[in-house]
């Protein structure tokens, strides 16, 4: 699925994990100094993970949401969560990725003395391994049908996704 058919596109590793930080609750302006602001957590989170991407290799990606970050502009949250995913060009390469982006969130907890809650998705999306024999079946049945296929490149690891048909394909 995309804007071109290739045989075989990049196929990486993925895994989502969803972050939840719990502080203390506090008026802002009243009693700043009695609340544990969970959204100050995910911020020093998001700026380490911002700050350590010019240290992976380009094949790696991280992205994040924040799907809740307080509830009301003069109170200091107390909880907030997010939404990240992290991929790598292998499960292998995911592991070491996953290690240095969990260290950015305790650092947020850290930083902040809130508690920190990480929860992953099942099971993460392998990386691809196409069988050359499948792939060119498929190439000549799509040519004959009229479809044109571009020719992979490492330019393309660029536009890399992640799919559970990598699982399948290491299986």
């Amino acid at each position: 699925p995309g804007p071109v058919d290739v045989i075989d596109g990049p196929v990486i590793a993925s895994q989502r994990i969803d972050v939840s930080y719990t502080g203390k609750e506090s008026h802002a302006s009243s009693f700043p100094q009695a609340g544990i602001n969970a959204a100050d957590a995910l911020t020093v989170a998001q700026v380490a993970i911002g700050l350590m991407r010019q240290h992976i290799r380009p094949s790696d990606r991280i992205h994040g949401i924040v799907t809740k970050g307080g509830d009301a502009p003069n109170v200091i949250p107390a909880h907030t969560t997010a939404r990240y995913a992290i991929r790598a060009r292998t499960l292998a390469q995911l592991e070491d990725v996953r290690a240095r982006v969990y260290r950015c969130f305790e650092a947020g907890a850290l930083a902040t003395g809130c508690s920190l809650e990480i929860n992953e998705s099942e099971y993460a999306y392998a990386e691809m391994r196409h069988d050359a024999d499948i792939a060119a079946a498929f190439k000549r049945n799509g040519e004959a049908l009229g479809r044109a296929f571009l020719e992979s490149s490492p330019r393309m690891e660029r536009y890399a996704g992640s799919t559970d048909m990598g699982n399948v394909s290491l299986a």
